[in-house]
């Protein structure tokens, strides 16, 4: 057996407090309490405090009373209560509450109008904290979940907001909407001599490579996931797959669950067989050839569960 790998956003020191969502007006109170601070997003990008190129950034929480300073109550596309920090960070104590605020260009720009300002998860994720792991992934996958469910999906009418951001309600029946997750399998696909199975897609730039990955079918347990999705991207049988861990990917609103498997020795003659559409190349990778080919291979970043599952089969980081 594997141990669980240690992912950068699996890691999170916030408790979500469910309980005071149902309090009625929850949310317009927490608007008026000095001591909660608020997360802005805009365009999915945030704000840091300290240098950009700090070794460990830290996401910038503003008070309430700031940006009801620089902003209009219309400014704010989408609200939502994050919950409360379980511990200190800086000059944020444990306990305090954090809400999320959705801000349109202008008000970003009022708030800060330089653009390199503004960081995305995929630049600036793998370095956060714990809290701040855990507070921007929530943030993204919620602001893009209530971004795609402005209406209902059963008749079409306008939805609103209820349960301090994480309920929408049909206007028209009343019926409730509640944010998803959608489960999708990655996996490390290792052969009899142990190497590697890598996949480039036709639009990434040459030399790109990474593990393969799909989305869970409805009715579709995990691990069938895993042996249906690698041969449909392949044509390779695999067996055993392990599970490694999970992590959330809300890109827009997804939660990749990593798993390495071995090729069945019955099929292991099979050829590679790219599908053409999700999968362009593929390859076998030994430990030597990635640390060969380390300088010109472009593999996943550090924030990615790709990533980590790839340096879980190469034994270490990988200078690439």
């Amino acid at each position: 057996m594997h141990e669980p790998l240690s992912l950068p956003l699996a890691r999170s020191a916030v408790d979500r407090d469910n309980v005071a969502r149902s309090i009625p007006d929850f949310l317009n109170t927490l608007w008026s309490d000095d001591t909660a601070r608020v997360l802005v997003l805009s365009d999915g990008k945030t704000l840091l405090e300290g240098p950009v190129d700090a070794p460990t950034p830290a996401l910038r929480l503003l008070t309430v009373g700031l940006l009801a300073e620089l902003l209009a109550e219309n400014n704010i596309e989408q609200d939502a209560y994050l919950g409360f920090s379980v511990e200190a960070q800086g000059e944020v104590p444990a306990g305090t509450r954090i809400i999320l605020a959705v801000l349109d260009a202008a008000a970003a720009n009022a708030l800060e109008p330089d653009p390199d300002a503004w960081h995305g998860l995929r630049r600036t994720g793998a370095g956060l904290s714990a809290r701040d792991a855990g507070l921007y992934a929530e943030a993204l996958a919620l602001a893009n979940w209530h971004e795609t469910h402005l209406y209902c999906p059963r008749c079409g009418q306008a939805t609103i907001v209820e349960e301090a951001g994480w309920v929408r309600k049909c206007v028209l029946d009343g019926h409730q909407i509640f944010p998803r997750t959608d489960p999708a399998i990655i996996v490390s696909v290792v052969d009899q001599q142990d190497r590697i199975l890598l996949g480039s897609q036709g639009v990434w730039e040459e030399n790109r490579w990474s593990i393969l990955a799909g989305f869970v079918e409805p009715g579709e347990s995990l691990a069938a996931a895993v042996q249906r999705e690698v041969f449909e991207e392949s044509g390779v049988r695999v067996i055993a797959p392990e599970y490694l861990g999970s992590q959330a990917w809300p890109f827009p609103y997804s939660l990749m669950v990593g798993f390495t498997a071995k090729v069945d020795p019955s099929h292991a003659d099979l050829p590679l067989n790219p599908d053409g559409i999700e999968i362009e190349k593929l390859r076998w990778f030994s430990r030597d050839e990635i640390r060969a080919e380390a300088d010109s291979l472009l593999l996943p970043g550090k924030l990615s569960i790709a990533g980590a599952l790839i340096e879980h089969w190469y034994g270490g980081p990988i200078g690439s």
